[in-house]
């Protein structure tokens, strides 16, 4: 009993003494030097995400060796079940000709879904303080086999799972460890290495331990909120939990999405100094090439939209050659097939060529984006595919050559909703697959954070290239998924781009069907302004110019469209006129707005005929009556009230210096002269501190005579202009009389202004 009790004692000091000496002795052990240090992975195809852990390998001078690559995956599809044995099996094979080299250290990581955040000199530093010949990254989930979690050793803190996207190890221990496998490329990486990591005796001798507190190794999977980017001199992924600064960061089961935000910030992509640093690699130059490519446009109208007119007229202004341009449209509502044969009536020779298909079709808004893409994807001389929606206003004409330059397989510009956060976009997922908002989307948004950034999801605008159509994404449905909207299934296919499996783990029989992950990377750009996008929400189409009454909904477009293009001119100008004393003119409205406002009062019809019996205001009499239509008669009361707000009350604060206007009015009319109906007005005074009179068509075009007399002052005004207002006292100082229409028919706009 008591030389068992010795032997105890003795074995405890021996493992206290061996543990100093090993810590002092790795503290003193001379730096590994980097070239010391082979990378090692597997990769058949050179997809986006391989492309990426390259270029994070290259920024830190890593030596990288590919394996397999060019040959055909068999090992399953990882991201979703058991499999990836097909990588033991090549890296097997790579060690056989490194085993006998005892210095070097060998690390073996996945490529498709990881990204180097440091330096070999980092992570051999930190390899050398761990003590052990074999280092297993570390995870808090278990995978595959739940089962085993029991005989994992407990660990008092950090992760205590094994994962196999990452190994770092010396080249002889390394190879004893991949000398064991003698399954088939669809077995499972993972367990094999578990099940040799969980046998103590192998433990023991192999001296493998995991990187239990992330110090190298960064699974993302499950451990998101534990991750923060750490700006700096450079941008670092920071654990919070242990405090640590990963060298590896790998994506493994559903963070990839997670992994793509990283990288957009990590090794070295942007950052607050420089900004973006990697925005201008592999650019084209358009002006350097022979012809410009060849796209096609896909047109999108599938809800009634306000200012497609002005949609159309863009689409066309595009600094791009119109002869290389092919447009399909697919219009889904009648409300707008007029405005679609106007527009091909007046353009018909521009483009190279223009196809519609309309609501007679009756395609889903799935079938019709299927339909447009494959155009292009059947089209071996279509290099690129623009996709755009009718609630998308580009107001940048050189949006097109912008995203072809930047030479990416899908890309968006950003567009958003004027004075709201809403934009094209969604900077992350949420678990069921909608959305979540990401930590830099407002300040992607908002400008402050100017790049090029890997999202998840875009809608609206995108631009893909031909040959990304005719490879990867070469199958007919991509924007019919389960119930997913039309873009969010084109999303989730770009971004997974695996064979969709019924069942949970495929058969032995059909692992060698299923492709590793391919996740197509989708970008958007906010290096410039593009446009924005229109609210299609309340868009009300009974009316005959419906446009009109998005001055709430769509107030920029409505602004641009309806006010007079020398507006502004009035205050940093003073671009107005004083016709007579207190009489002020002044240009307001736009042709198109004369035009509009015409032809809803001619669509509505309903003319007074100019009686003193008016049943439409107070008390049904009126002591001056005038041939017209309220607006309140076509339901534009509250629109033309804000116009008054909006767009008259800052002039009235400009002419009459220290009146302010509360832009209120009951009586708001347009005024119809004929020589038949009414062709003149009497002597009057207005009900009003101040009217507002436009002029909605032109003379001597539309109608002769016409004009305005003020009597105290015998001042006419007798050449109105079409979109100018007069300004004018409503009461006391400024009896007027309407002078005679001649010929023709004369339009005017009124407003009792604070009556």
């Amino acid at each position: 009993m008591e030389y068992l009790k010795f032997y105890f004692v003795f074995l405890c000091w021996m493992k206290l003494v061996n543990a100093a000496f090993s810590v002092d002795t790795s503290q003193t052990l001379a730096p590994i030097p980097k070239e010391k240090l082979l990378v090692l992975t597997v990769a058949t195809e050179e997809t986006d995400g391989f492309l990426r852990f390259m270029q994070s390998a290259n920024y830190f001078n890593y030596t990288v060796k590919v394996l397999g690559m060019g040959s055909e995956w068999r090992g399953g599809d990882v991201g979703r079940s058991i499999g990836g044995g097909q990588k033991v099996r090549l890296l097997k094979e790579a060690m056989e000709d490194l085993a006998d080299q005892d210095d070097l250290v060998v690390l073996s990581v996945d490529s498709y879904d990881l990204i180097f955040a440091a330096g070999p000199e980092e992570i051999l530093r930190k390899f050398q303080q761990a003590n052990h010949k074999v280092l297993f990254a570390a995870e808090g989930l278990i995978w595959p086999d739940k089962k085993l979690a029991e005989k994992y050793p407990l660990v008092r803190s950090g992760k205590r799972f094994l994962n196999s996207g990452g190994i770092i190890g010396y080249a002889p221990y390394i190879n004893k460890v991949v000398a064991q496998w003698n399954l088939h490329d669809n077995d499972d990486d993972q367990l094999f290495y578990t099940k040799i990591y969980l046998d103590p005796l192998q433990r023991d001798i192999l001296n493998m331990t995991l990187d239990h507190k992330c110090q190298i190794f960064q699974n993302l999977n499950g451990a998101v909120d534990e991750v923060l980017l750490k700006f700096g001199t450079g941008v670092r992924v920071r654990n919070t939990v242990y405090d640590s600064l990963p060298a590896v960061v790998h994506g493994n089961g559903n963070a990839k999405i997670y992994l793509n935000y990283l990288a957009n910030y990590v090794p070295n992509a942007w950052n607050y100094e420089r900004g973006c640093s990697n925005c201008d690699e592999n650019m084209v130059d358009l002006s350097q090439l022979q012809e410009y490519p060849n796209v096609l446009v896909g047109v999108f109208i599938e809800q009634p939209s306000p200012f497609l007119p002005e949609f159309f007229q863009r689409l066309l202004t595009l600094d791009y050659p119109k002869d290389k341009l092919n447009v399909f449209v697919h219009n889904n509502v009648v409300y707008h097939e007029r405005h679609i044969q106007r527009f091909w009536e007046e353009n018909r020779n521009v483009f190279n060529s223009f196809k519609v298909v309309g609501p007679e079709e009756n395609l889903s808004q799935g079938e019709a984006r299927n339909m447009g893409m494959d155009l292009c994807r059947k089209d071996a001389r279509c290099d690129y595919y623009f996709s755009i929606d009718s609630d998308v206003m580009l107001t940048n004409r050189q949006t097109l050559k912008v995203l072809i330059e930047q030479n990416r397989k899908i890309i968006a510009p950003l567009v958003t909703r004027h004075g709201k956060l809403w934009s094209n976009f969604w900077g992350a997922l949420s678990l069921d697959g909608y959305y979540a908002r990401s930590e830099d989307y407002i300040d992607i948004v908002q400008g402050k954070r100017v790049g090029l950034w890997n999202i998840p999801f875009m809608a609206h605008i995108y631009l893909l290239k031909g040959e990304l159509l005719r490879n990867e994404l070469k199958e007919r449905n991509y924007f019919v998924l389960e119930k997913l909207d039309p873009d969010m299934a084109l999303c989730r296919n770009a971004r997974e781009m695996t064979s969709h499996r019924e069942k949970e783990s495929p058969s032995p029989e059909s692992f060698h069907m299923l492709r590793p992950p391919k996740g197509v990377f989708m970008f958007i750009t906010n290096r410039h302004e593009f446009g924005r996008l229109i609210s299609t929400a309340n868009y009300n189409t009974s009316h005959y110019n419906s446009d009109l009454w998005q001055i709430f909904e769509n107030p920029v477009d409505w602004k641009e469209k309806y006010i007079h293009p020398n507006y502004t001119r009035i205050f940093t100008e003073n671009y107005l006129e004083q016709p007579c004393p207190d009489v002020f003119w002044f240009p307001v409205f736009s042709e198109k707005a004369c035009d509009e406002i015409v032809e809803e009062m001619e669509h509505y019809g309903s003319w007074s005929g100019g009686k003193h019996e008016d049943k439409r205001i107070s008390g049904g009499y009126e002591t001056v009556p005038t041939d017209d239509i309220h607006m309140k008669q076509i339901g534009f009361d509250k629109e033309w009230l804000h116009f008054i707000r909006e767009f008259i009350s800052p002039v009235t604060l400009k002419v009459f210096s220290g009146y302010y206007t509360k832009g209120y009015a009951l009586m708001n009319f347009v005024v119809k002269y004929t020589p038949e109906r009414q062709a003149y007005l009497r002597p009057h005074h207005d009900s009003s501190t101040f009217t507002i009179n436009i002029a909605l068509n032109n003379k001597d075009t539309d109608f002769q005579g016409g004009g305005c007399r003020f009597h105290r002052y015998n001042c006419s005004i007798e050449s109105p202009r079409k979109g100018w207002s007069f300004m004018h006292p409503g009461r006391l100082t400024h009896l007027h009389e309407g002078l005679p229409t001649t010929n023709g028919t004369r339009y005017i706009a009124v407003s009792f202004i604070d009556p």
